[in-house]
């Protein structure tokens, strides 16, 4: 029995895991510490809780086989859609987004959580529909993406919506729905986050008229434009019915995207809150507001260019312990980082990081069961949009949305997410060559 539990358990993730989990206490100790040397803050603590509550429930996960939860999945998902729905009716208002719940300081974030039941969900109706009209299998796909980001948005929390979308990408991707409907929705998020951008650059960077941004300025003109781009895009579908012309199909793609995305702006516009957009514009440009929001990403860059080749050495930073850096513990925890242990220290964390992704990799090109290939597909997906997002957010390449750094940013709802989602792909990888689904 023991060496069947100890067969479960992939040593190289684990490996990864136990190495990045410490880096991450230990630089959250190190945030807590300010410009006198003395430690004000407890969260290393809870992290090191959290850790170790964490790595039990990675355990359980990757002994327990995940095929049984297969049929679990459709009303797991319903559980989801009312825990969403209490959160963003009853939850605990944190940073002007109401996503948490708990009783007194004990809370989580439900949707963190419920990335996890988002997959099996989405893996569990791909499994089932393989030979299902490509179309309609994308469009049931949607949906599915659909609820939970919309209820994220509506708390609001952007950042954590947005971790859903590249889920859905490299899950369907894997489940062979064509590239085309794949490039439409990704061409359609990239236009919306445009279109909603745009008029408050106009305003707040460029600060003078723009004739073409006029059209998402003035709602009657855009409201116009909309209707013009929805007829043509009924006319391109009409003559591609009729006639069969390639050309018809792609008038109907192309301005399809562009009726969707303009609409899609204006609820962009009403739902995100103003510094949430503005986070947006000052990825353009941070001098725009260097006191406000761009703060952040000015004192993140100075950060780590004064960490140099090996960093100033271990709680020996200064933007964190003179508090110059906003969330230092758990979205900017990299720059904490870079400017102590340097660029080498840098290179070392970004090499276990990619050896965490290409042993995922490995395991779903290995594995012959769908099911479990379309959850690590899934898992492979989150953990590379943290991790490039949050990166590319402190170095200033990226816009700031809020996303943590996994297994090093503090936050327990984060951590345990993570490590249920390394459980699964040992489990995963452990029943790698069984075809079967347990419990179907």
């Amino acid at each position: 029995m023991k060496n069947n539990i100890l067969g479960r358990i992939d040593y190289l993730l684990l490996l990864c895991v136990v190495l990045l989990t410490t880096t991450g206490i230990l630089f959250v100790y190190s945030s807590g510490i300010n410009s006198e040397g003395v430690l004000v803050s407890n969260e290393y603590i809870k992290q090191i809780i959290w850790s170790a509550v964490g790595l039990g429930f990675m355990f359980l996960a990757a002994i327990m086989d995940y095929r049984r939860v297969y049929r679990y999945a459709p009303y797991l998902f319903i559980g989801l859609v009312v825990v969403l729905i209490y959160t963003r009716l009853f939850g605990r208002l944190v940073n002007g987004a109401r996503s948490w719940i708990g009783i007194g300081d004990l809370g989580i974030q439900p949707s963190e959580i419920c990335k996890i039941i988002f997959i099996l969900f989405l893996a569990w109706y791909l499994d089932r529909t393989p030979n299902e009209i490509p179309l309609k299998r994308f469009i049931v796909s949607l949906a599915i993406l659909f609820i939970p980001m919309a209820l994220i948005l509506l708390q609001p929390d952007l950042g954590t919506s947005s971790v859903y979308l590249p889920i859905f990408i490299f899950m369907c991707f894997l489940a062979n729905v064509p590239v085309r409907y794949l490039m439409l929705v990704i061409g359609t998020g990239m236009l919306t986050i445009l279109f909603t951008v745009l008029p408050i650059w106009q305003s707040e960077i460029l600060r003078r008229s723009v004739p073409v941004i006029s059209v998402l300025t003035n709602m009657k003109l855009r409201l116009l434009v909309i209707a013009v781009s929805l007829s043509v895009t009924i006319i391109g579908g009409i003559g591609q019915l009729m006639f069969k012309q390639k050309y018809f199909y792609w008038i109907t793609y192309v301005f399809g995207i562009i009726t969707v995305s303009l609409g899609a702006s204006i609820l962009g516009g009403k739902v995100l809150r103003p510094y949430q957009i503005q986070r947006l514009i000052v990825f353009v440009d941070p001098q725009s507001d260097p006191l406000g929001s761009g703060w952040n990403i000015i004192q993140s860059k100075i950060a780590i260019g004064s960490g140099n080749l090996l960093g100033r050495g271990f709680t020996n930073g200064t933007q964190s312990h003179y508090r110059f850096l906003p969330q230092q513990s758990t979205d900017f925890i990299f720059s904490i980082f870079s400017e102590e242990m340097g660029f080498v220290g840098g290179i070392i964390f970004f090499s276990i990081f990619l050896t965490m992704l290409l042993r995922i990799i490995v395991i779903i090109k290995n594995t012959t069961n769908r099911y479990g290939c379309l959850i690590s597909s899934g898992i492979l997906g989150m953990f590379f949009f943290h991790f490039i997002v949050n990166v590319g957010m402190v170095m200033g390449i990226m816009p700031i949305t809020g996303i943590p750094l996994p297994f090093l940013s503090y936050g327990g709802s984060a951590l345990l997410t993570n490590m249920i989602a390394i459980g699964l792909l040992m489990s995963i990888n452990s029943r790698r060559l069984d075809f079967s689904v347990a419990s179907q």
